[in-house]
């Protein structure tokens, strides 16, 4: 399927009449990237549509239109305006995944409406909010995160994790807490993040941990072969050629993960 031989036109028609969705995220990064005042202005009318459908085809077009991107203040303006009133959970995670890609200068305000949805009953739009509040590194939005990493969901907590011990500079004795605690999640991901964090912050206490992570590492390890990188200790090369060896007889994980870890450290060195 060539779709730059589709008109506009022909790529909206698609997205609205398809009764499958195989194809609709490829139409969507087709209308995305054509720098068209008429797709623009399309999507916009799209996102007053009282059809959910319609609506949300409109707001995840202008989440990354334009190649540059295109009309950025405009279309944050329109995702808060619908804020106001929405109540659609699938309109409204859209529209925090639409700011999500657009965070990099939230207003106050705007982050204060945004983070008033981290108790919202529905778990995609929870999940929506932490990708919204990624790498936002101010106290609201990391207190939320905070937060939202003690969500039942494993997946919002793993990327909630995410958010505090790697896409912030900020550090700090709540932000470690709230990392420790997730050392101890029954999600292995979660654990795992929060291991990456500790370890990005030079936590001396994450040491033994690592250890023994390492020992019984398999191919779910590479977040644990990250948590090494970042804690840069010349005691985990040793280490690491031990793994290697072991992982020679076991193969408990993909050998390259190993080696490249490995060269790292003796890079850093």
């Amino acid at each position: 399927m060539d779709l730059i031989n589709y008109s506009a036109d022909k790529l909206f028609e698609k997205l609205l009449n398809n009764k499958s969705n195989r194809n609709y995220w490829k139409f969507i990064s087709e209308l995305r990237k054509r720098n068209e005042d008429g797709i623009f202005e399309k999507s916009i009318e799209l996102t007053k549509s009282e059809i959910v459908k319609e609506k949300i085809i409109g707001i995840n077009i202008l989440a990354q239109f334009g190649y540059p991107r295109l009309y950025l203040k405009k279309i944050l303006k329109r995702y808060f305006d619908l804020l106001k009133k929405e109540i659609d959970k699938n309109v409204i995670s859209s529209i925090l995944f639409g700011i999500g890609h657009n965070n990099d200068n939230l207003t106050e305000k705007q982050i204060n409406i945004i983070c008033a949805y981290k108790n919202h009953k529905s778990v995609n739009v929870r999940y929506s909010l932490v990708f919204c509040l990624l790498s936002i590194d101010k106290s609201k939005p990391i207190d939320t995160l905070i937060e939202l990493s003690r969500d039942k969901d494993s997946t919002i907590r793993n990327w909630a994790t995410f958010g505090i011990g790697t896409q912030i500079e900020t550090d700090n004795k709540i932000i470690r807490n709230a990392l420790w605690e997730k050392v101890g999640d029954k999600d292995k991901i979660t654990r795992f993040e929060a291991i990456v964090g500790l370890a990005k912050r030079k936590e001396e206490k994450i040491r033994e941990i690592l250890k023994n992570e390492l020992l019984r590492i398999d191919e779910h390890g590479s977040l644990i072969l990250e948590a090494i990188e970042e804690f840069n200790d010349e005691e985990f090369i040793n280490l690491i050629e031990e793994q290697i060896k072991r992982n020679k007889v076991l193969k408990k994980i993909d050998e390259n993960w190993l080696l490249e870890t490995l060269e790292k450290l003796l890079q850093q060195k």
